[in-house]
């Protein structure tokens, strides 16, 4: 098992099952007969000759929600084109604003495009229930990674569409209207910070050793800040290169501005606060022992959502399902199996 699928398989059933075989067919069409939700990652049309697309499983189940995802949806001259969250990246603005001021555009460090796309399908899923409710109706949901993208733009989409201009251009971890907000170097490391407004900014020039700074004219507005940012800046960094990451958090700490260091992800899963919301759990595994994951980051007053199952081998649970949900005997499932038509 890979180190992506442990990841992102927890609490699932894995079944292992061949739709080019007619009984495959008729096995995904039993089961959609009595599911609420089916989720789908295939070329848009692609499904339609198994009789496994939204219209073939509409008049099997009226009741359930199909949703496709897909690189760039079910219409648009290019909803036939390979879609990858990089592609995508590239493709619909967010690597141009992404990286270094003097640098290339870049890819953001995990696959955000994906994880945005995932979580607006859960949204919308989750709308089309409630909705389902009053109406007794499913429906087909059609997302699109490049649409998800387009829409987390945010307010820098916005402000393109307001002024004309091209984008607002790479900053790197800096911000173009608010000076100090970025990472600096430190004796050991780097380290991030936020001095927002004029009175923050006054809290960190006493706690870097040079309260002077904050009547400064040069520094003393955020617009001065911004216009003189090639002057403070690098009187910052002279600063905080002096002491250690440690240190310097120790010096900030109640100080009542934005700060923090900036951490490797191994740091940042020994990290004490991560440790003490319980965002790290260790669960048995089959074949794997004794692993770690990442655990769900969203904490509920009446119930207790977390890791219930270890992420699946492939197959694992076929004879469960077809059993308990297909209404197949062992007989059945074995001459499936032997066949080829179900793993």
């Amino acid at each position: 098992m890979t180190r992506v699928l442990a990841g992102v398989n927890r609490n699932k059933l894995s079944v292992g099952l061949s739709f080019k075989d007619p009984r495959g067919v008729q096995i995904l069409h039993k089961l959609a007969s009595e599911c609420d939700v089916l989720v789908e990652n295939y070329i848009p049309g692609s499904l339609k000759q198994y009789g496994l697309d939204f219209k073939s499983i509409n008049k099997i189940n009226p009741r359930l929600v199909y949703t496709s995802i897909t690189g760039y949806g079910q219409t648009g001259p290019y909803r036939n084109r390979a879609g990858y969250d990089v592609m995508v990246e590239a493709e619909m603005g967010l690597m141009h604003i992404t990286g270094s001021r003097d640098g290339p555009p870049v890819k953001v460090g995990v696959a955000v495009t994906d994880l945005t796309t995932g979580l607006y399908a859960t949204h919308s899923i989750l709308a089309a229930l409630f909705l389902r409710q009053r109406t007794g109706k499913g429906q087909h949901i059609d997302v699109a990674l490049s649409d998800c993208q387009v829409a987390t733009l945010a307010n820098i989409g916005s402000s393109v569409l307001i002024s004309g201009d091209k984008d607002s251009g790479r900053w790197g971890t800096a911000h173009p209207s608010i000076v100090p907000y970025r990472g600096f170097r430190t004796l050991d490391g780097d380290l991030m910070l936020g001095g927002g407004n004029d009175r923050l900014f006054g809290i960190l020039c006493e706690r870097l050793g040079f309260p002077e700074w904050a009547t400064d004219s040069r520094f003393a507005s955020n617009s001065s800040r911004v216009a003189n940012r090639a002057v403070l800046e690098p009187l910052i960094e002279e600063v905080t290169m002096t002491k250690t990451t440690k240190e310097w958090l120790d010096i900030l700490e109640n100080s009542g501005m934005a700060y923090a260091a900036i951490n490797d992800v191994k740091s940042t899963l020994e990290h004490e606060h991560v440790l003490a919301r319980n965002m790290v759990t260790e669960i048995q595994h089959e074949t794997c022992g004794s692993i770690k994951l990442i655990n769900t980051p969203v904490k509920f007053s009446e119930s207790s959502p977390g890791i219930r199952e270890a992420p699946p081998t492939l197959g694992r649970h076929t004879d469960h399902v077809l059993e308990q949900m297909v209404g197949l005997n062992k007989e059945e499932i074995a001459v499936l199996k032997e066949e080829g038509v179900v793993a």
